[in-house]
Order: C-alpha cells, then structure tokens, then sequence
C-alpha cells in the first residue's frame, strides 16, 4: 500500500481536476459516486462525510475547483471504496467481489493502479480484476488503455505472465490486454522478451510472480498470444528488428516439431480450450506451421511461403522423421529471400546450440548448415568449430553428418585450418564409419587440414591417419578410394622426420592393395593407386620399385620385385592379394591370379603356404567368369598341382566336403538328399584326380 500522502495526491487528481481527466478519461467518477451514495443507504454514517471531505479538499485557490458539500461527501465515499478494494486486491481475494460488476466504472480500477502500482505483489491481483471487468463489460473495454499501459510499463513481467496464467487461451478480454500492451512500444518490447522466454520452454516455462505464485505457464499459449498479435492491423514494428525476429522466428519453428512429437495431457487439455476459444480445426503442430507462415507474411515475405509450399515443404516439416529436412529448405528459401535475416538467425543458432545440448538440435543444426555462409567467419568461426567439435562425437549418425557439413563450409576459409586441427582425431575414428558420405566429407576436411596447415604432422596422429586410410583403398565408393589416396600421399609428404620410421609399417602394407588397384576398372583409381604407388617407393627409398612402376606395362615387374624379398614378406604379401580372389571386378580377380602364380615360384611346394595357394585357386576354378576359370586351371597346370594336390587325398576330401558343406541347402526331405548327392560328386572328382 501506498503512503497516506501519495493516496492523497492521486485521489485529488482523480476527482478534483476534471479538466486534465476529461481530457483521457469519460467523467463518470461523479455519477459513481452518486450512485455509491444512494446504494449506502439510510445506514452510512454522515459525521465521517465531513472529516473525509476535508482530509482531501484542496485550497480555495480556483473557484472553477469549488466542490458542493454534496459532491465532496460523494468522493468521500469513493475513496473509502478504493481503500477498501485496493486492501481487498492486496489479499487477491476480489474473484467473488461485486466491485468490478458490470454496473462498476473502469475510473474505480484506473484508481486502485494509481494507488497501488509501486506495490508489486499487488500487480497480479489488479490483473487478475482487470481481465474480470473486461470479461463483464465488452462495450468499454478502451477505458483501461492508459491503466493497462502504466501497469504494463511498471511491471510488464507480473502483467504477462500473468495473463498468460488467468486466460491461457486468449479469450476475448485477454486479447484486448494483449493488443493495448503491444500499442506502445515502451510496453511491448519487455512483454515480447517474456513472450520469447515462455516459447523457448516447451512444454512449460518455469516462473514466479511477486505475489509469490509458481504456476507454470503453457508455450502453447504464448504461441496463441504471438498470432493473435501478428494478425492485428497496427502489429508494432517492434517484432521485426533482429532483437526479436530470430528468436521469435526460431522458437515457433522449434514448436512445430515439439508439438509433433511431444504432447503432454496438460497440453492437450489447453490446446482443445483454443480451439474452442478460436474456432481452430487444426493439431498443434499444424498452427504452430500456421503461425510462422504469418510472421513471414508480415514480413513481406510471401514468396518463401509459396516457394516452400510448392515443395511440399511444409507437410513435410510436420513429420518427426523428415523435419530437419523441411528445415534445410526452408532455410535455403529464406537464404534466398534475405542473407541479413539469415544472418541474425544464425548467429541465434549458433548461442542455442552453444549450450546445453537443446532437444531441437537437430533442425537447429541442420538450419545453420545452411545459411552459415551468410556469417563472417572471422567473428563466429570459433564457436562453429566448437559446436562441430561436439557433435561430431554424437551417438546420431545425422549430427555427425550436418557436423562435417559445417566444417565443409569452414575449409574454404584458411585461417580456419588452425582452428579445426584440434578435431584432426575426432576425423580419422568418423573414417572407420560404414557410411560413404560420413568418410568422404572427413576425408577432403582432413585433406584440407592438411594442405593449408602446412606444418609437419606429430607422428601419432600419422600412424592413426595412416591405420585409417589403408582400408578405404578398398572401399566400394571411388571417390572415397581417390580421396584416400590423396591423403596418404600427403600425410607421407608432410609426416614429422622422427614419424618416418614408425610409418613405415603402415606404408608397406598399402604396396599390395595400392599395385591391385592399378588394374582398377575405373581409370581415375587406377592412375591414382599407380601415382600414390609410386610415392610410396620414394618414401621408404627403393628405387628398384620406382623404375616399373613409371610404366604401366611394367607393372608385374613390381610385383616380382615385391615379391622376391624374404620368404615371410612374400607370405604376408600373399595373404594380401587372397583378399582379391572375390573381388567384384573381373580385372582384380585376374591380377590375382597373376600375383599368386608369382608368389607360388617364391614359395617351398611343402609349406602351408603352398597349401594355401592350391585352395585359393581351386576356388577361382568355379568364379563366374570363364576367363577366370580357365586363367585359374592353366595357373594350376603351370604349377604342376594340377592332377596331385601338395597334400594327401584323405586331405583333400575333408577340404571339399568341408565346402560341401557349408554350401549345403537349407531345405528339408529332398534337399538332404541333394546334399549328399552333392558329396557322392565330390569324392568321385577327388578319386578321379589320382593317387597322391
């Protein structure tokens, strides 16, 4: 409550300067107190009349002030009122009070505000009666403008939550508030940050008024609230600057999937008072699609919704799965239409995904990914290396990916290879990945990393690296293959002096996929595998390798320069190019059987290994390829293993009926059959081939 003397000087403003009032407010504060005087009845107490009267009767001074001693009694009694309301709200207890009836003056609640507005706790109270009366008389509602302002203005936090509290739904009455507040600019800018607090917490926004109240208040009605604002004609252009529009823009955005995804009961029990509040036919996720084409309208920004329309983008946009998706487009429509809007959200972007991880990461980051160009990198490259830096260790194959996207759009700017080098060991493990396009993007930000760092690589991150390329020779994709490839010939370009040694392990066991790849179908691989094979032979200094491999028609002299070293190297080289037998590429499968024939002159007829090269071609015997087929046989005969196996007979059969097995059908009654038919073939072929 206020001092005897402030209530003083806001009654006497009240009542006793009619020509500053009349100017903002209807005279009706006489015919109130008029009719209050009437309602007292035979049973007021007359000897009070004159002691209040003069408690708050101005000096003479103006004799257009004069007050008749009946007036001056009716205020009396008015003000006697107020206190008794303004004590009444102060308790919160004027639900079941008559005062604010339909027959009440809005000058009595315009009153108890001047009285009472520097009293905080009493606020939602006031807000409370206000949207009461407003409830109770729809044909005066513009007599509260300037209360609403003042106390909007005074306490805008109490004022909107509030609101948001009493009439969550946005009835008629809380509209009118609503649409008073955003009329001034002075009231509508903290009211708006609060609107933006209460739509970034879905699906409740935790707060506390003055008067002590805790009640969580709903996102989904400040959604309600944004588009009843957005669809008033005189909409303040303070939604527009880009203190409000990214956040604005962004949380609706985000409701669009949480609603989608994430409705409580709470939530549901509040979204079916909106629709009958507003004749809304629609899900939540779908007005929440709603309220956003709205915003970009007022934003003169019709085109986009169009544009994104004609894409089916936002259906899309309304399914859990396919929302990062709609997200991408819609921010390359809105990149298109406006780089300084992209701008600012994506700086907006970029401060959400900077902290804890959001629920909504993964649209989020998806919409950055693609309106990153529109920020100076110089500023906020920083932070996207850090927000990459996380989620590129994300369990979500998605995050991971979107992570490499952004560090896509860093590798154009050299300054950022500095700042990226420290994710050099997060890169090489995403190379282990089974997915093509999660390796071919580590593998160019590694390559650039490499190509504009310059500087010697420490020799651990070289073994890593080295470990993580040798497999992708192999890989299915030919981009990856080239761009591994590329890699490997710079790592040995750039690895540290002390680095050499060690890393020469891992460069002799590319020697044999790198000479299989020569004979590649794709001739871009088979250039690249002969180019890198041949900086290989100048990293580990053998110049007896170099010389063939400068012609491609001297590429078998390689391999029995590879293959005329020491009898173990020959051997782990022959376990190499066994892989190849299956390959799916005809020309890879005839190397092999090239290769093994060099390796068999190499080897003793009485080692396991010989063994192991009879199998191998027994194998390619059955290959789908007639030229492989008989390139196989002939290598046999060239052996002489053709017609006697390097092992006993018995040896022989339990290899073969080994295989029978294994291949055997999986079908019942006739299938046993067939298998056993299968092994009568078999033991005849193998008593055929003669005795050992």
């Amino acid at each position: 409550m206020m001092s005897q003397s402030s209530s003083e000087i806001s009654l006497q403003e009240v009542t006793l300067n009619p020509i500053g009032d009349m100017e903002q407010r209807p005279p009706i504060v006489p015919k109130l107190a008029w009719v209050e005087e009437e309602e007292e009845g035979p049973g007021a107490a007359p000897e009070e009349q004159p002691a209040e009267v003069e408690q708050f009767q101005l000096p003479q001074e103006d004799a257009a002030l004069d007050r008749t001693q009946e007036q001056n009694g009716a205020h009396g009694r008015f003000r006697r009122a107020a206190q008794e309301e303004t004590s009444i709200m102060g308790t919160g207890s004027m639900e079941n009070c008559d005062v604010y009836s339909t027959d009440t003056s809005a000058a009595m609640l315009d009153l108890l505000v001047q009285r009472s507005v520097s009293v905080a706790k009493q606020v939602p109270a006031m807000v409370r009666d206000i949207h009461q009366w407003l409830m109770a008389n729809e044909s005066d509602e513009q007599s509260l403008d300037r209360t609403l302002l003042e106390l909007a203005e005074a306490h805008p936090a109490d004022v909107g939550i509030t609101l948001l509290r009493v009439a969550p739904s946005c009835d008629r009455a809380a509209t009118t508030v609503w649409k008073t507040i955003m009329s001034s600019p002075v009231t509508a800018e903290p009211v708006l940050l609060l609107l933006l607090d209460v739509l970034g917490s879905w699906p409740e926004h935790s707060t506390r008024t003055s008067d002590g109240d805790n009640t969580d208040v709903f996102a989904l009605a400040a959604t309600v609230v944004t588009w009843k604002i957005l669809q008033v004609s005189c909409c303040p252009r303070v939604v527009t600057p880009r203190v409000f529009f990214p956040h604005l823009f962004v949380h609706l955005l985000s409701q669009v999937f949480f609603s989608t995804v994430e409705m409580t009961e709470k939530v549901d029990n509040l979204w079916r008072l909106c629709q009958e509040e507003h004749d809304l036919p629609t899900e939540p996720s779908r007005f929440a699609v709603q309220t956003l084409k709205v915003l970009l309208c007022r934003l003169e920004y019709e085109h986009v919704v169009v544009a994104v329309q004609c894409k089916r983008g936002w259906d899309v946009l309304l399914c859990a799965d396919t929302h990062p998706y709609a997200v991408a487009l819609l921010a390359r429509e809105m990149h298109c239409a406006s780089i300084p809007f992209c701008s600012r959200i994506a700086h907006h972007l970029l401060e959400l995904l900077s902290r804890v991880e959001p629920k909504w990461d993964l649209p989020a980051l998806a919409f950055l990914v693609e309106v990153l160009k529109c920020l100076d990198l110089r500023e906020c490259g920083g932070s996207v290396v850090e927000i990459s830096s996380k989620y590129l260790q994300s369990e979500r194959r998605q995050m991971r990916r979107l992570a490499l996207r952004a560090l896509l759009v860093l590798r154009d700017d050299p300054s950022m290879a500095e700042r990226t080098w420290s994710l050099t060991e997060s890169l090489v493990k995403l190379l282990r990945e089974n997915a093509s396009d999660v390796v071919g993007m580590s593998i160019i930000v590694l390559s650039s990393l490499l190509t504009y760092n310059g500087a010697p690589i420490p020799h651990p991150i070289a073994l890593q690296l080295a470990e993580a390329l040798l497999p992708l020779f192999d890989n299915d994709d030919s981009q990856v293959q080239l761009l591994s490839m590329s890699v490997f010939r710079t790592l040995m370009s750039l690895v540290a002096e002390e680095g050499e040694k060690p890393l020469k392990t891992q460069v002799c066991r590319s020697l044999v996929p790198l000479f299989f790849h020569c004979h590649d179908e794709n001739r871009h691989v088979a250039w690249a595998s002969q180019g890198t094979l041949l900086c290989v032979a100048k990293f580990l200094k053998r110049k007896d390798f170099e010389k063939p491999l400068k012609k491609k028609q001297q590429l078998w002299k390689f391999a029995e320069c590879l293959l005329a070293e020491d009898r173990s190297r020959a051997a782990r080289h022959l376990y190499q190019a066994i892989n190849y037998v299956d390959s799916p590429q005809e020309s890879l499968r005839e190397a092999a059987v090239g290769f093994i024939e060099i390796a068999a002159r190499r080897l003793r007829r009485q080692s396991s290994d010989f063994r192991f090269i009879w199998l191998a071609l027994e194998h390619m015997r059955r290959d789908v390829s007639p030229a492989i087929r008989s390139l196989a046989l002939q290598t046999l005969f060239a052996l002489g293993i053709a017609d006697t196996g390097p092992y006993p007979l018995v040896q022989r059969l339990q290899d073969q009926l080994h295989r029978a097995w294994e291949t055997r059908p999986r079908l019942p009654g006739l299938g046993c059959l067939r298998f056993w038919s299968s092994c009568v073939e078999v033991i005849w072929e193998a008593l055929s081939a003669g005795p050992t």
